[in-house]
């Protein structure tokens, strides 16, 4: 069998270091505990500072990080989500006229963490805190495409017909999907509502981890052309979005 990984060894111990002393550590000390060179305990503690999970406090000693705090917990706050797509969120609506959604995995559906109205003035409601169906909306075909661990598998869901184009057997959806991995996005073409369609791109942080997805909605032959491709003007900047969101994301990460 293939041996243990000293990289990660070393960082587990680093961590429990950390976690055993109660005080701050700098670089110096932490090399002469685990008996590690000062640049090979400072290229570990810099990776795991980037991740979250050691932080550096003003005196430029190291702590554990509050990403340890959230492994626990799902991850991403989604308060905290939501304020760090809103900006893209809302350049993204104006931009291409559509509505946009930011949804994150909920059990067996997608829950809407943020909702931007299209710009065109129509009567809408507000659709933040709803729950959506993974199969029939582009958001949750986007979440079971990409995040696969943190959500149902298609032969779990309760495949519900909305419109005479939903999804409705495992094979339909699971082609759907497959479909969504190659192109890099999901499509619903009035699958949940009829007319109303959507295209969504996960949302990545640090080390492509998902942590949602965005999508924007809006009438159909609005969001496709002929042959049912994303419309490309709605496609770069749907993917642009989803990549500085993203790049966010990895930033801050919890």
């Amino acid at each position: 069998m293939p041996g243990s990984i000293q990289s990660i060894e070393r960082a587990a111990a680093m961590l429990r270091l950390l976690g055993s002393t109660g005080r701050s550590l700098g670089i110096n000390e932490i090399a002469a505990a685990l008996d590690l060179p000062r640049p090979t305990a400072h290229g570990i503690v810099r990776t795991l500072r980037e991740v979250g999970f050691v932080e550096q406090d003003p005196s430029a000693r190291y702590v554990l990080g509050s990403a340890l705090r959230e492994l626990g917990s799902g991850g991403w706050d989604r308060h905290d989500l939501r304020a760090r797509a809103m900006n893209w969120a809302d350049s993204l609506a104006g931009s291409t006229g559509l509505a946009v959604e930011l949804g994150v995995p909920d059990g067996p559906a997608v829950r809407l963490v943020h909702h931007v109205f299209r710009p065109d003035g129509t009567p809408q409601s507000i659709r933040t805190g709803d729950e959506r169906p993974l199969h029939a909306t582009a958001v949750g075909k986007c979440l079971l495409a990409f995040a696969p661990v943190a959500t149902p598998p298609p032969r779990e869901l309760v495949l519900t017909r909305y419109t005479g184009r939903t999804c409705v057997t495992v094979a339909a959806l699971e082609a759907h999907l497959a479909v969504a991995r190659r192109r890099g996005w999901a499509g619903d073409s009035g699958e949940c509502e009829p007319g109303l369609g959507g295209a969504a791109a996960a949302l990545r942080g640090s080390g492509g981890l998902v942590a949602g997805a965005i999508a924007v909605v809006g009438p159909v032959e609005e969001l496709f052309g002929l042959g049912g491709e994303l419309r490309p003007a709605v496609a770069v900047h749907l993917v642009t979005a989803a990549r500085e969101i993203s790049a966010s994301l990895v930033e801050g990460t919890p």
